[in-house]
């Protein structure tokens, strides 16, 4: 073990590195190692074609390129953009590549249009302490991945979320996992990913468990799709079409895809995405993807494999607060009268959410962003799961940050991942975040991921039942989600 790791791959031999050598907390990492070829030139646009072999040891001691060209400075999770080709890659982190062990494919969140698999929050050294092998994998974001066009495969980025795990089954049994017990994992666009492939036919085979953290759902209809590419294709000044599109420089193109879904930003961008759904993301296409992931759940498709899904109280609130002295005078059940047209409908949720109200009319709102890009989801999908007697699991995260001040969007990602003690998280969990808390909810994680079952009653055993993380009532509820049974 004191030798650089070697695994053969069946494109080709890898060297990795080991971590903390001599610890109970030893792992290797194997980072940048391709599953498809760069996604340039010709690729440019096709579904993922699988890597050219080679026959010397591939160094795989530094991430790949990242499919996110610009890291930002004020992301909620460190997203770091790694310049090159190379874009279809996964990182592998094992505590033996002699073992049999289960596996955690982590999907990376951010709209599906940013977002980075090289985050130092999705490092698996804690899971392999416990005994899981985890593997984080890239996808092409925003237009590239997703947009309609035409002469090219729709839907090109969950190709690329199926490659990756066809990789997995291939291969993880070289680095010490097991392929017959794979669990698919993200959060928000990630969560989403996680949803959309557990509705996915031709997908079942390549994992056995689902974890959706704060999953946002796309969903985009086809023709929503190929208006937003018609207007792309508008604004850069070429045919709509596959060889239109090539032939748009990658950065230009990049700068364009926002205007062409939206022009606006802050809370009027988010009211905007209330209104019109995400711009890029998976595409109701009629082959890949028939029917939207609720219908296809409520149908049983995934039904044999069990899900854990939850979101936090207050995702985006603190998006809407930056408005407050705006939105302060403005009744609550006006600003979400455009949003929810049904005054029954309207008054039920105010009035289900009254404790909320009561904190302002931008809290208010905020909850409302929040329940409905995220929270409606998990009753939503438990209940399409309950109808085809799937094995499903809800939590909720009520940990309130002590510097944003709310259980906020990204604040639970370092908590699952057992990672209080990595780059940035003080500056969404403050200097002083509950190791208990961390200790909990990792191991419920790596319970559900061993076992199928993280260690509380199904949504089945009385619907709505939920698990309560952080929160300052019961640790399990079964009105978890009643404040947004009104919007479901």
């Amino acid at each position: 073990m004191t030798e650089s790791p070697v695994v053969r791959t069946t494109s080709g031999p890898v060297r990795g590195f080991w971590r903390d050598h001599g610890t109970p907390a030893a792992s290797a990492a194997f980072l940048g190692i391709p599953f498809a070829e760069p996604p340039v030139g010709p690729l440019r646009y096709a579904a993922p074609v699988p890597p050219k072999p080679w026959t010397d040891v591939r160094g795989a001691t530094e991430y790949g390129a990242t499919a996110l060209r610009t890291t930002g400075s004020d992301t909620l999770i460190p997203e770091p953009a790694i310049p090159g080709d190379g874009t279809l890659n996964v990182n592998v982190f094992t505590p033996s590549p002699d073992a049999s062990l289960p596996v955690l494919v982590w999907i990376h969140g951010g709209g599906y249009t940013e977002g980075s698999p090289a985050s130092p929050w999705y490092d698996g050294s804690r899971f392999n302490r416990d005994g899981v092998v985890t593997v984080s994998i890239s996808y092409r974001l925003g237009f590239d991945g997703f947009g309609f066009i035409e002469g090219a495969p729709h839907n090109r980025g969950v190709l690329d979320w199926i490659a990756a795990l066809e990789w997995v089954q291939h291969n993880i049994a070289a680095f010490g996992g097991d392929p017959n017990r794979v669990t698919i994992g993200g959060q928000s666009a990630g969560g989403g990913a996680v949803l959309t492939l557990l509705g996915i036919p031709s997908a079942q085979q390549l994992f056995h468990r689902a974890i959706s953290i704060s999953g946002a759902l796309a969903d985009v209809p086809l023709d929503e799709a190929r208006e937003r590419s018609t207007r792309l294709a508008a604004l850069a000044g070429v045919p709509a079409d596959v060889d239109g599109f090539r032939s748009v420089d990658e950065a230009a193109l990049h700068s364009l895809q926002s205007k062409s879904a939206s022009a606006k930003r802050g809370l009027a961008a988010l009211t905007d995405r209330l209104a019109n759904g995400l711009a890029w993301g998976p595409m109701i296409d009629g082959d890949l993807i028939a029917q939207s992931t609720v219908d296809a759940l409520r149908a049983g498709i995934g039904k044999d494999k069990p899900l854990l899904l939850g979101a936090a109280d207050d995702e985006f609130t603190m998006v809407a607060e930056r408005e407050e002295a705006a939105l302060r005078l403005v009744p609550p059940a006006l600003l979400l009268r455009p949003f929810i047209r049904n005054r029954d409908t309207r008054r039920a949720y105010l009035e289900s959410n009254e404790s909320q109200r009561a904190l302002g009319t931008a809290a208010m709102v905020g909850r409302y962003i929040s329940d409905h890009i995220f929270r409606i989801v998990v009753p939503r999908v438990a209940e399409a799961r309950l109808r085809a007697d799937a094995s499903t699991w809800a939590y909720r995260f009520s940990w309130v940050s002590p510097t944003k001040g709310w259980a906020c969007h990204c604040l639970d990602v370092p908590f699952w991942f057992d990672g209080l003690d990595r780059a940035r998280v003080d500056a969404l969990a403050g200097a002083h975040p509950p190791q208990s808390l961390a200790e909990e909810m990792h191991g419920a994680a790596v319970r559900f991921v061993a076992e199928g079952d993280p260690g509380w009653p199904a949504w089945s055993t009385a619907p709505g039942l939920s698990r309560i993380f952080g929160g300052t009532g019961p640790d399990v509820a079964e009105d978890a989600y009643d404040s947004t049974l009104a919007l479901v």
